[in-house]
């Protein structure tokens, strides 16, 4: 029996933004190009489908950056096979994992 996640195209964005480095909602809508309205709400899915982890930032560094805290994103091991079987699915997923990969080096 197949156990694999399957997840939305938006998701599967999300996750691979995530995984690159780009932790937290504002971040993630900036290199998506996805607007708030999707972003969070997706995000909150994601976390109690045990996807992603996220916790707050200390409000005290925040407050010195003069600025709300910010919830930091991490992908689960759950999220790690989502995005692993969502690479193979989504075909420019897959590209842009390839090259985020190519430009690491």
């Amino acid at each position: 029996m197949d156990t694999a996640v399957r997840i939305s195209h938006t998701s599967a964005l999300i996750l691979q933004t995530v995984s690159s480095g780009y932790i937290y909602g504002f971040d993630i809508m900036e290199v998506t190009g996805l607007p708030s309205g999707t972003i969070y709400p997706a995000l909150r899915r994601l976390e109690k489908d045990d996807l992603l982890r996220g916790n707050w930032e200390d409000k005290k560094s925040a407050t010195r950056q003069d600025r709300p805290p910010r919830r930091y994103y991490k992908l689960t091991r759950l999220g790690k096979d989502a995005l692993a079987g969502a690479v193979e699915r989504y075909p420019l997923l897959a590209r842009l994992a390839l090259e985020e990969k190519t430009m690491r080096r």
